[in-house]
């Protein structure tokens, strides 16, 4: 399938109800959804991550345009469903224990969602024993965020937690550097929200997307 331009803009410039009104009409047209969400709303929204790590566009137009492309998500997502649309795998995400912020917890959370991830968001100030609720109920990935330096000494204590058993960790925040997640020994970095798409999939062996 070939890329929707319109829906291609409208993402990328956080047209919400320009999104909804394209993918509302491609969904009565018959398209494949499976393939509008491959061929043009993970690239559209996969090309605002990049921009935003080029410094070319800043949390509140990343914000927009994310929030544009969930609400084309919620149009096409029950018809994935239905259809046998598996998801790439389930994770999960929370801010650690002790740390409030969600702002950049959240813009994870809808970049994962738009890249065919199923996410379970337990919130802030998140202890042990919700990630591990979220393992029992099929989480594959647990995602850790920390703004704060001290809070970020939550993360190790997660880690070692889950050390043995069949689930990849992955760290970010601002607080949060590579250096720092190799010493407590996570499965993965991300520098920032559209990195950690890369992040969790390399963390499960997967090959990075492309741009």
């Amino acid at each position: 399938m070939s890329i929707n331009d319109d829906l291609y803009d409208a993402i990328v410039f956080g047209e919400r109800d320009q999104v909804v009104e394209i993918v509302q009409e491609e969904v009565e047209a018959g398209t494949d959804v499976g393939e509008l969400l491959n061929a043009t709303m993970i690239p559209a929204l996969r090309e605002v991550g990049d921009q935003f790590s080029r410094g070319e566009v800043f949390v509140p137009e990343m914000l927009v345009s994310a929030r544009a492309m969930q609400a084309g998500v919620d149009i096409i997502e029950p018809l994935l469903v239905s259809a046998g649309h598996k998801p790439i795998a389930r994770v999960c995400i929370g801010s650690v224990k002790g740390d409030l912020h969600d702002i950049g917890k959240n813009l994870v959370t809808m970049m994962l969602k738009g890249s065919g991830f199923e996410v379970d968001d337990l919130g802030v100030d998140c202890r042990i024993e919700a990630f591990e609720e979220a393992v029992e109920q099929g989480a594959k990935v647990i995602c850790l965020s920390a703004l704060l330096s001290t809070t970020r000494s939550e993360m190790k204590p997660v880690i070692e937690h889950f050390r043995d058993q069949d689930v990849k960790i992955v760290v970010g925040g601002a607080v949060i550097t590579q250096e720092f997640a190799d010493d407590i020994g996570a499965d993965g970095f991300a520098l920032d929200a559209s990195d950690a798409v890369r992040a969790v999939r390399e963390s499960l062996g997967l090959a990075s997307t492309a741009a």
